[in-house]
């Protein structure tokens, strides 16, 4: 691999934000009281912001770079900057650093290009960077504890830089992105602060790249998603921008649909079919299906039907009823029918994550109930950690600071925040072209809810395609609830087949697992060839459903 360093201006009054690169996603420490959209835990260890804003600071470092990719030798250059956004009076407001791809020999300005980046909020976008699409990739075990130091890093084969340019994006609060001047975290905050501020940094990119006239793509996981969402109709609306696709990895538009609260049964409904996914892929049912997808769909059913109207009779279900639907989550989660009495037939991912493997000592994760580790409160009812965390966050840091100090030659004066303490985070929502908060009914308090801007997004622009990647064993944004949003964005029947939705054995980070990494590299290649023309309608290579459920073709793993 040949490195040169072809460009830099970096300022020696450059300052890093105030807070530590051991503040990682997903945090190790799961905090009930304050947990993230997703209902990921909120950062214990993260420091706040500096008082002080350091002064804007323009940086750029482009290296010169090979990798073995989809099969052949791919060249690129990767650039570590900045954009600095300025406010209406033109003083400095914020940097956001980002780490571009792009390939060489090749014309870029009709080349797509695909804006990334991870949720949270407070996400650093280590986790797509150096796990799924970047051109390196950090190599540990799938569904275990990664070893100790030395992770190794290696040529990502199934990253989409043969098909399309990346830009992996900070927003302000992560990596190295930093309120400036007189702005504070506030001003970035927030849904739609925090659109306003990606938006104007994405037009930025086109205009000193001179790519306004590439194919373009937001790809973004978890509340990435809530971004994404928001975003694209946001910038098609008010940016003049178009996009040909939005590509969706572990989905939550619709916080209703994840929210464990009294009065709301949709969790309890929509976490139903992870659950049994799960209690299977553990041996932990009192019969083993012998067709996993068969078997959820018939979960799903039941979910939907028998289920639902149990939760919805309330006090009023009836005893042989309710004995019935017992016996039917006894068999679909594993669970005793004591506890599940005595939880009232509501069991929230918590939960489950503690209850499941109980009289084993083991606790499973909740971004991937794939991983397990010792329950370190017997007692409890819930966990207290989450294992998929504890297993794979210090080989994602550790790689992603040792890569990008020595192969792209940026950041060694800087401390780079994984985890960003970006609280408190607003999540009140207007939609372009409305006055009030959307899905409140007027002012009043409401549940975040994007899955409008979506289907707004889709009708203003109607080459837009979307796919839904998910993953079976996710807790955190479970799959059907991902996959219930899409049936209920009230989409026009021509529209429907807009939106694809591939599954994955895998949970939240789907990319852990290669396989699951494969078939994600494959459905996106094939989504951005079929869209960069704006015409076609994407297929997908793993298990895929239209929003009606109707199968799509191939077959999963």
């Amino acid at each position: 691999m040949t490195k040169q360093i072809v460009a830099s201006l970096t300022l020696a009054c450059g300052l890093a934000i105030g807070q530590s690169a051991v503040a990682q996603r997903p945090d190790r420490t799961a905090r009930p009281a304050g947990r993230d959209s997703a209902g990921a835990p909120s950062s214990p260890n993260a420091a706040a912001p500096a008082p002080a804003n350091p002064p804007a600071v323009p940086e750029r470092v482009t290296t010169h770079h090979a990798a073995a990719i989809g099969g052949q030798r791919i060249e690129y250059d990767a650039t570590v900057g900045n954009i600095i956004l300025k406010d209406a009076e033109g003083q400095p407001e914020a940097a956001i650093y980002y780490t571009a791809y792009t390939r060489r020999g090749l014309p870029g300005a009709s080349r797509p290009v695909a804006f990334t980046y991870n949720g949270g909020p407070g996400s650093a976008s280590i986790w797509l960077h150096m796990g799924a699409f970047g051109p390196k990739r950090v190599s540990i075990p799938d569904a275990e504890h990664a070893a100790p130091p030395p992770y190794p890093v290696v040529d990502n084969q199934y990253s989409p830089l043969d098909v399309t340019d990346l830009v992996f994006i900070d927003p302000v609060g992560t990596g190295f992105s930093r309120p400036l001047g007189k702005a504070t975290g506030k001003d970035f905050w927030g849904v739609d602060e925090d659109v306003h501020s990606l938006s104007r940094f994405i037009t930025r990119w086109l205009s000193e790249n001179g790519r306004w006239n590439s194919p373009r793509y937001l790809m973004g996981e978890s509340y990435g998603t809530t971004r994404s969402a928001a975003l694209v109709n946001y910038m098609q609306q008010e940016a003049n921008t178009d996009f040909n696709g939005v590509i969706l990895i572990s989905s939550v538009l619709d916080f209703g649909t994840i929210r464990f609260a009294p009065g709301n049964p949709m969790p309890y409904i929509l976490y139903l079919p992870s659950y049994a996914a799960v209690a299977a892929y553990h041996k932990a049912l009192p019969a083993q299906p012998t067709d996993l997808r068969a078997f959820l769909r018939e979960v799903e059913r039941f979910a939907t039907t028998e289920y639902a109207q149990a939760l919805l009779a309330g006090d009023r279900l009836d005893p042989a009823a309710r004995a019935s639907v017992l016996d039917r989550l006894h068999r679909y989660t594993g669970l005793s029918t004591e506890y599940l009495d005595r939880a009232d037939l509501r069991v929230d991912n918590s939960q489950f994550e503690k209850e499941l493997m109980r009289q084993h000592g083991i606790a499973i994760g909740r971004l991937d109930a794939r991983y397990t580790g010792p329950t370190m409160a017997p007692l409890a009812e819930r966990v207290s950690y989450d294992p998929q965390s504890a297993d794979i966050s210090s080989a994602y840091a550790s790689a992603w600071n040792d890569y990008l100090h020595d192969e792209l030659g940026f950041g060694r004066d800087k401390d780079y925040v994984v985890s960003g303490n970006v609280r408190p985070w607003d999540y009140t929502h207007t939609e372009p072209g409305r006055g009030a908060a959307a899905g409140g009914g007027g002012n009043w308090p409401s549940y975040t809810n994007v899955a409008t801007d979506l289907a707004q997004a889709l009708q203003y622009n109607t080459h837009l395609r979307v796919l839904l990647n998910s993953g079976l064993f996710d807790l955190a944004t479970p799959y059907y609830a991902s996959q219930f949003t899409m049936e209920h964005l009230g989409l026009p029947p021509e529209l429907r087949g807009h939106v694809r939705i591939a599954e994955y054995d895998a949970g939240h980070m789907m990319y852990v697992n290669p396989q699951a990494l494969a078939k994600l590299k494959q459905n996106i290649a094939q989504f951005i060839a079929e869209t960069s023309g704006g015409s076609a309608t994407p297929r997908v290579a793993s298990e895929g459903r239209t929003p009606a459920g109707g199968a799509g073709p191939g077959g999963g793993r």
